[in-house]
């Protein structure tokens, strides 16, 4: 049975954009990228919202891996190699591989796909995260915080949602960046 893991970088404030839709401040630096590599390694299937989706889709052309260093390349293998299931009711088609298009977003099947899958998955994008968060379906919570602080933007984190979480992890970048790993409990 495969876990359900929200991903995501955010500001210490709690946005993965601002409100001009920019997340240059949390670029990560190689350190950070190659431990985010390793977090997705064993992901088998990412969940996008449209949006997220197309901030992804970058990984999936050439300029990905063209004149790029390792860490980056790495990080576009890992992602090329997994599903993708992308959740959009206004998006015509897909354009990666491995990758499928459903309209709604429907909390049995999340269930039935963690209950089959012998990977973990991956939820992306706050608008979808905050759907799976609401419905119970979210194992674990994994967050770098960037060291900024954006003052509005896309929020990591719905409004309305309740829940206890246990920390599994935490690290501290040399950049100042900082992981935290929480279970849902």
């Amino acid at each position: 049975m495969g876990k359900l893991i929200y991903s995501m970088i955010a500001s210490l404030d709690g946005y993965v954009n601002d409100d001009q839709g920019n997340f240059d401040w949390a670029m990560p630096d190689e350190e950070v990228h190659a431990f985010a590599n390793e977090l997705e390694r064993p992901v088998g299937t990412y969940l996008y919202g449209r949006r997220m989706y197309e901030t992804m889709l970058f990984w999936e052309g050439p300029e990905a891996v063209t004149d790029q260093p390792p860490v980056v390349r790495d990080f576009a293998a890992i992602w090329r190699a997994a599903d993708k299931v992308v959740y959009s009711r206004t998006l015509q088609k897909v354009s990666s591989a491995q990758t499928r298009l459903e309209r709604d977003f429907d909390p049995d099947v999340i269930r039935e796909m963690k209950a089959s899958s012998d990977s973990d998955l991956t939820i992306g994008g706050a608008g979808l995260a905050g759907q799976a968060l609401a419905a119970g379906l979210v194992d674990e919570v994994q967050a770098i915080v960037a060291p900024a602080i954006v003052g509005g933007g896309t929020r990591a984190l719905p409004d309305g949602v309740r829940m206890d979480l246990d920390l599994l992890e935490e690290h501290r970048f040399v950049g100042a960046m900082v992981f935290l790993r929480y279970r849902v409990t």
